[in-house]
């Protein structure tokens, strides 16, 4: 195993997603966020949506958030993320934001699968109820300790004068914003990818497979749903949906395992997940260990409900 190769083609491999992905995505959608806090419109959603959200633990910013990352891309919140950072959203309400994200599933896994049978209606229904249930148990329960005070930032004098810009600057500044942003991801995407890829070339993934195995036979779990599993939990979504095709090209995976496992599989808490997200922001890994437990919750709600469902 020659683990300074599995390094450089990791490396690669970030940088392409960050290019390629991250960097379009975020770039259009900070223009969009940017914008419209410039034309008010942002203001005025969050302050007559957040009371109403609020005993949710969920920002207006925060349900901006839930709408890019379920009808959008996995990538598409990283612009809400980046604007509560910016105003200084508090650590509790921060919190509850990335368990609600972590724990929801992404549009870019649930639009490919519709063609494969997923009942897009039923998983975005049980997404949402997933994410406000992490949000909820994050902010009430599980961060209840964290300040609920919004933290003083040097960019809120800056804010008085957005008003002020004009489309080009908008353009601009959104762009340089998101090349920032995606650059800040890639450490640790870099060591994500990097352990994926030693974990493939040492040969864990096949031995975790084979020791797993007989347990899964014991709760009648088809065996079928391994290496979407691991695949899921260890390269992400996209990779994920790309091993889900090829069984269901092959006829290995049937529509009831499309549906059953979405609740468990679609998701973005997995490593690559974890390092775009926590990337964003020198505080979002101090946060993540109170968010994990609303995860966790969240997550759970969405395995039963389509377990039983389907």
């Amino acid at each position: 195993m020659n683990i300074i190769s599995i390094i450089m083609a990791s490396g690669k491999a970030a940088v392409d997603v960050a290019l390629y992905t991250l960097i379009p995505i975020m770039v259009v959608m900070l223009f969009i966020m940017k914008y419209l806090e410039v034309k008010g419109v942002l203001d005025f959603v969050v302050r007559h949506s957040t009371p109403l959200l609020k005993p949710l633990g969920i920002t207006g910013l925060a349900f901006f958030a839930l709408i890019q990352l379920n009808f959008v891309s996995f990538a598409a919140p990283l612009a809400a993320l980046a604007i509560m950072e910016k105003r200084g959203t508090s650590d509790r309400h921060m919190a509850a934001t990335l368990a609600m994200l972590f724990c929801m599933g992404q549009a870019n896994a649930f639009y490919p699968l519709i063609p494969a049978g997923l009942n897009w209606s039923a998983a975005l229904l049980f997404s949402i109820c997933g994410g406000v249930l992490a949000a909820a148990s994050t902010y009430h329960l599980f961060g209840r300790r964290l300040s609920d005070a919004a933290l003083r930032n040097e960019d809120e004098a800056a804010t008085s004068n957005d008003s002020k810009l004009g489309l080009i600057a908008i353009i601009n500044t959104s762009g340089a914003d998101a090349i920032r942003l995606a650059l800040g991801s890639l450490p640790m995407l870099i060591l994500s990818l990097s352990v994926v890829g030693i974990l493939r070339e040492s040969g864990s993934i096949e031995w975790l497979t084979r020791v797993l195995t007989p347990l899964l036979d014991k709760l009648h779990i088809a065996e079928v749903y391994v290496l979407p599993a691991l695949t899921k939990c260890l390269a992400g979504g996209t990779a994920y949906y790309g091993v889900v095709a090829g069984l269901i090209e092959k006829g290995l995976y049937s529509v009831h395992n499309v549906n059953a496992s979405a609740g468990l599989l679609i998701q973005t808490f997995d490593l690559p997940g974890i390092g775009i997200f926590l990337g964003l922001s020198s505080r979002f890994p101090r946060l993540f260990r109170f968010a994990v437990p609303g995860i966790v919750l969240g997550i759970a709600l969405r395995a039963t409900a389509h377990t039983l469902l389907f």
